[in-house]
């Protein structure tokens, strides 16, 4: 690695370590803990490379990007940031950062993103204005430093300006409408209308007509869209048909098994296809566990903001919220927060307050639509089926086999990482193969490590 790095950052020890680490990597390296040191370095023409906390002393780091862009063209920004919500991602990305890592941050993941971003020469128009999106009013529950919150954070970045429709599934209290609100809100149409629709607004001959006339370019979204019927469907079909260059954004979300609808006949595979362009999948709670913390924190922060007593909960009293299967999501976890701190007669809460809150929860249920019998060999020859029908009777372009083996391998490695904390022996053991092997398909397929080496 060559080159000269700045890094900015309030915290002496992550000064200290990236310090070390990109100095023994072959860079020079300026750091401080001032944002306005930092224009300064920049515009004295110092630096190939920037890595910028948000929150310092002296400012947000994200409101430095569109000056860095102005005063320097190319440079590239890495953006990390102990502010582990969605709007944290959209905006490093809309403000034209290089990349985005929340904290705490894996070391040599950090180091392999500052070797690539050395050497990418990113071609910037200087003359086209970058600019920070307004922050929407409203105060989103997107929050989680888990490896799945954030690719989903990188991938609303990645598709936020596309005309691409957006499919979100996952179940119910999740927060699929969420992500459907900061997609609109923090694109290039957040100044035009967003529109949420049910079949009630299509009915009628000019139906859909009034509906694209209301969105005006803007964004539609269709809320669970599986409960449509099947006259709804095809106006809906017709409606995405008659769209012109104006048209607006289409999303969807649903919390049931499309595929399954359709084979039994209650879901027109043709609006599957049309409204499929993207396809974001929410995990449940209980399937980021290391977020509930997060989220508590988050919520009685609200509640404060809100009027309410400032709360906090008791080891004991975290360790049952965090253990707790969450049936509704983060719909649950809210509304079960918001009623302890009400009645709560102390500032921290106790285990028996939880307890006696979660004994009036709903026990955990299967997901609506999802089939017990479904085994994993049939559910991916039924995706591998729908691959070829999606080419028309002409075979898929060559390099398939190591298309789709990329597409297994690499959720199946992150997500046996993620259970084994990031120990790549015990990830090696648990996958049954060599952890040589399992070092090298990381790079390959450039995974994210976590938990080996973390810094608060």
């Amino acid at each position: 690695m060559d080159g000269t790095v700045l890094v900015a950052d309030d915290d002496r020890t992550i000064r200290t370590v990236l310090t070390q680490a990109l100095t023994r990597a072959g860079c020079k390296v300026h750091a401080t803990s001032s944002l306005v040191t930092l224009m300064r370095w920049v515009e004295e023409g110092k630096g190939d490379l920037v890595i910028s906390d948000v929150i310092m002393p002296d400012g947000n780091g994200l409101d430095q990007l569109p000056k860095i862009a102005k005063a320097r063209p190319g440079l590239p920004v890495i953006v990390i940031s102990a502010q582990n919500t969605i709007m944290t991602a959209i905006q490093a990305a809309e403000a034209d950062a290089f990349d985005y890592l929340p904290k705490p941050f894996d070391l040599p993941d950090l180091m392999r993103r500052a070797a690539r971003a050395l050497e990418v020469k990113r071609r910037i128009n200087p003359a086209k204005p970058v600019e920070i999106p307004e922050r929407p009013a409203a105060d989103l529950p997107l929050v989680g430093r888990t490896p799945s919150m954030q690719a989903l954070y990188r991938l609303v970045a990645r598709v936020m300006n596309t005309s691409l429709p957006v499919m979100i599934t996952g179940e119910s209290g999740t927060g699929k409408s969420l992500i459907a609100k900061a997609l609109h809100d923090f694109s290039d149409r957040r100044s035009l209308p967003f529109l949420v629709i049910s079949g009630s607004d299509l009915q009628g001959m000019d139906g859909p007509s009034a509906v694209l006339t209301r969105a005006r370019g803007g964004s539609i979204l269709l809320d669970e869209v599986s409960d449509l019927d099947a006259d709804a469907q095809g106006r809906v079909v017709r409606m995405l048909d008659s769209m012109d260059d104006n048209a607006p954004r289409i999303m969807a979300t649903s919390q049931v098994d499309l595929m399954g609808q359709i084979e039994a006949g209650q879901f027109r595979e043709d609006l599957f296809y049309r409204l499929g362009g993207v396809t974001i999948n929410v995990p449940a709670l209980r399937e980021r566990v290391d977020d509930i913390p997060l989220l508590a924190e988050h919520f009685l922060t609200r509640a404060e903001r809100d009027g309410f007593t400032l709360r906090r909960f008791s080891a004991p009293a975290l360790e049952l919220v965090r253990s707790y299967s969450w049936p509704g999501n983060v719909r649950q976890l809210e509304n079960v927060i918001r009623r302890l701190v009400v009645t709560s007669s102390e500032e921290e809460i106790s285990r028996a307050e939880v307890e006696a809150v979660l004994g009036h929860q709903p026990t955990m249920e299967p997901m609506r639509g999802a089939s017990d019998n479904d085994k994993l060999m049939t559910s991916v020859a039924k995706h591998l089926r729908r691959y070829f029908d999606l080419h028309g009777g002409v075979l898929p372009p060559p390099g398939l086999y190591n298309r789709i083996l990329r597409e297994v391998e690499t959720p199946l490695i992150e997500i046996a990482l993620d259970a084994t904390g990031g120990n790549q022996a015990k990830c090696a053991d648990l996958l049954g193969i060599n952890r040589n092997t399992l070092r090298k398909k990381i790079t390959d397929l450039d995974i994210r490590v976590t938990r080996r080496r973390k810094l608060m």
